[in-house]
């Protein structure tokens, strides 16, 4: 056990306190719209939170002794979004970088996270959120990853399935380099289980296969351009580079249809990252991604890297204007065939800051057909559905969880509109704008001195 300086641990106690006392504190927001982003859209009423939990909705609420009246001045309550493909920082990064990314995360209104490279030290950082011992939103961790390299046959593949799920993890992760013999060992192993598993689909499986042995999500498109293309032309690609980019010029959609089809019909979900495919399509931009407000939220040693790995991307912008332009159709194929579209941008990858990434990710669905309000969607109540916690959050509705941002405009006209923070809840803890921004601000000035 580590021994902190009396006044660290003083420190540290009152921090715990305060954000115990928050979460379970008397709220009320009042003279705001509510977005329910459901069919009844929206309504003009008072909502509120004792507890953590919304506790009330409706006309001219009467506030108790020990209420905190919150007005929200004409503005929009939302529900929190999902941050459905992001990575958590690992022990090795150090817990204050850790705890920055989780307190991006929430400053841009991000209450939960789907973390997709799991450590053990994160089950442990699950329980300490949901028990408000550390600021930062509502956590779902997959395992340590499965990949060509973890992963050395089909028996050892199963017998890891089954040690991260008596762990208490709750999905498999899957990356590159299996054996389609390896990758049905997790399969088989992980429906024997009862725990799902998504990611990545190995060269060698196939989105086609991966969707009939029920991987839960794709994410990033992953192996939606080598479905689309003839076998002769991904092979004269050698696969296609990253996610198959390169075969973009090659790509039949006629095939399209067909592969939304068997998606939905399957009950596969796909979590596009779409930011993240924009930022590597603008390796010959780099000046513009480092020009970013937000990269000053990254600290300086993964500018670094990320600049070095955009300037060895040998893409070219004819070839990602084609990648981007065919990815955008088969994002609003899925969307128009059904297929369940998840919130998530990869953060924090190649310049996607955690929470700042995410409003850039709604924006990439709206350009992609989505409407805003089906964006949002994306990142509400879509992954309450899919992690099958309606009764949990993702919603304006009495008993949910209280995750609220507020905005000052309405993003189901705009959805750049979710970048007008005016104060979030995580769970019953309120961070006022006044909050968030000397958070931001702390950050921005350490990385800065960098």
């Amino acid at each position: 056990m580590t021994c902190l300086p009396p006044m660290r641990r003083v420190l540290l106690a009152a921090c715990l306190w305060m954000l115990a006392a928050g979460a379970g504190a008397d709220h009320l927001f009042v003279n705001g719209t509510l977005l329910t982003l459901t069919e009844d859209g929206r309504q003009r009423a008072d909502l509120r939170v004792i507890d953590g939990r919304i506790a009330a909705i409706g006309p001219d609420l009467a506030p108790g002794p020990d209420t905190e009246v919150i007005d929200l001045a004409g503005g929009f309550l939302m529900p929190g979004l999902a941050e459905m493909h992001a990575h958590v920082p690992a022990p090795d990064q150090g817990r204050a970088y850790r705890d920055d990314v989780l307190f991006l995360w929430v400053a841009n209104g991000v209450t939960t996270v789907r973390g997709m490279l799991g450590h053990p030290e994160h089950l442990a950082l699950r329980r300490d959120l949901a028990a408000h011992e550390v600021l930062g939103p509502r956590l779902i961790t997959a395992g340590p990853s499965f990949n060509g390299e973890t992963v050395t046959s089909p028996a050892q593949a199963r017998r890891r399935a089954r040690e991260q799920a008596a762990a208490g993890y709750d999905f498999l992760k899957i990356h590159p380099g299996l054996t389609r013999a390896e990758y049905d060992a997790v399969a088989d192993e992980a429906a024997r289980l009862g725990i799902p598993f998504g990611g990545h689909v190995p060269a060698e499986v196939g989105l086609l296969h991966a969707i009939a042995a029920g991987q839960r999500t794709v994410d990033h498109l992953d192996g939606f351009m080598q479905a689309l293309v003839d076998d002769d032309a991904a092979a004269a690609s050698g696969g296609g580079s990253l996610f198959g980019l390169a075969l973009a010029s090659s790509v039949d959609l006629h095939r399209l249809p067909g592969l939304v089809e068997r998606m939905r019909d399957a009950g596969t979900w796909v979590v596009p990252t779409e930011t993240l495919i924009e930022n590597f399509a603008a390796a010959d931009r780099i000046p513009e991604l480092l020009d970013r407000p937000e990269t000053a939220y990254l600290p300086p040693h993964l500018r670094r890297r990320y600049e070095q790995a955009l300037a060895r991307a040998s893409l070219g912008s004819e070839a990602a204007r084609r990648a981007l332009a065919v990815r955008k159709r088969q994002i609003a194929a899925l969307h128009q065939g059904g297929v369940g579209l998840l919130l998530g941008s990869d953060s924090p990858q190649i310049f996607n800051v955690p929470g700042f990434s995410i409003h850039r990710e709604l924006e990439a669905l709206v350009a992609a057909g989505l409407g805003p309000t089906e964006a949002l969607r994306t990142g509400t109540d879509a992954p309450a559905r899919f992690l099958d916690r309606t009764d949990d959050f993702g919603a304006l509705r009495t008993g949910l969880a209280a995750d609220l941002v507020w905005l000052r405009a309405d993003p189901t006209v705009e959805v750049a509109a979710t970048r007008q923070i005016a104060g979030v809840m995580v769970r019953g803890r309120w961070l006022d704008r006044a909050t968030l921004d000397a958070g931001l601000a702390d950050i921005r000035q350490r990385y800065t001195a960098d």
